[in-house]
């Protein structure tokens, strides 16, 4: 029976998927973008008596291709930690779902493989903006600040990767980078070794550099609004940028609006670190999606900011 891994570009779906390959490999075909990316199903819609696993990517937003998948009779093992609507009930259909704020994907991946490779789950913690959850798990292992550290930057520089509009955008397409990371059970092999890492280190501290150079467009009790240019780099730090700014004012909500190339604006929403609930529920309002803590849209038309900057500030008032 043929296998596909489907995956998040982002660390969290590398790692989660990067875990299951350690502990049981297989040769698969891999299908997997950019961290917006997100609709994968559709991709292979047309598969049949295949088995299934899909990390990191909403089951709600592919309920569809998901329904399909099954009847055509494909077994699905679905890890995810965002929205999910109703659960399907299906005997093909493995569930890993949990949208608890404090877990991502490949925290479930780790809890299933009782902490087999937890460093990575560690890695994607951190990369998923989960600090606290990451340095939960590096205490279980004893971990010194220098190891956490190193696990900490690991997992920034492959979540910085995923951002962009298309691969284009991207140092490494998800695909390459995954490759790279599978020789490695030890994230620090990987970390002193990798050449790929020290080009996403070299991208990363020159994008950050312009980024931090940003002031909001818009500031209220509710959170902080920045708003970028229609720029590769722009579209790459928007992940990591967004989470820095979250934790460096943690009682605020925050969002980034990125220009496209079509004119609308690729949105990033985090909710306030201390009150990780509502990023989810503003963004569907605009056709977008993700979790409690952190969500996105992919098209907010221009007409539709406006009234985006009034949600978001009705959302996040206290």
């Amino acid at each position: 029976m043929p296998y596909i891994d489907v995956f998040n570009g982002d660390a969290d779906g590398i790692c989660a998927l990067h875990q299951l390959r350690l502990h049981n490999p297989q040769k698969s075909s891999l299908v997997t973008g950019v961290k917006r990316d997100n609709l994968l199903l559709k991709r292979i819609i047309a598969t049949r008596d295949s088995t299934l696993t899909v990390l990191d990517i909403s089951s709600h937003a592919n309920r569809d291709s998901l329904l399909q998948l099954l009847k055509q009779g494909n077994t699905v093992h679905y890890f995810d930690h965002h929205f999910a609507g109703e659960m399907l009930e299906s005997p093909l259909f493995h569930p890993h779902i949990n949208t608890s704020p404090d877990v991502c994907s490949s925290i479930l991946v780790d809890r299933f493989l009782s902490g087999k490779y937890r460093l990575w789950a560690i890695v994607a913690s951190f990369g998923d903006n989960l600090h606290v959850s990451a340095h939960e798990l590096a205490g279980s292992l004893k971990l010194n600040p220098k190891k956490t550290e190193e696990l900490r930057e690991l997992g920034e520089l492959i979540n910085y990767n995923a951002y962009g509009e298309t691969i284009d955008d991207l140092h490494f397409s998800p695909e390459v980078l995954f490759k790279a990371l599978q020789p490695f059970s030890n994230p620090f092999e990987f970390y002193h070794t990798s050449g790929e890492l020290n080009q996403l280190r070299e991208g990363f501290r020159n994008d950050m550099q312009k980024a931090e150079s940003e002031i909001p467009v818009r500031q209220t009790s509710a959170g902080r609004i920045y708003q970028f240019q229609n720029q590769a780099w722009c579209r790459r730090v928007s992940g990591v940028y967004s989470n820095q700014i979250a934790r460096e004012a943690p009682d605020l909500a925050h969002a980034l609006l990125v220009e496209r190339k079509d004119g609308t604006f690729l949105v990033s929403v985090r909710a306030p670190i201390s009150k990780p609930q509502g990023a989810e529920k503003l963004c569907i309002k605009f056709s977008g999606g993700g979790r409690a803590a952190a969500a996105g849209i992919n098209n907010l038309v221009p007409e539709e900011v406006d009234r985006f900057f009034d949600a978001f500030d009705l959302q996040f008032t206290i």
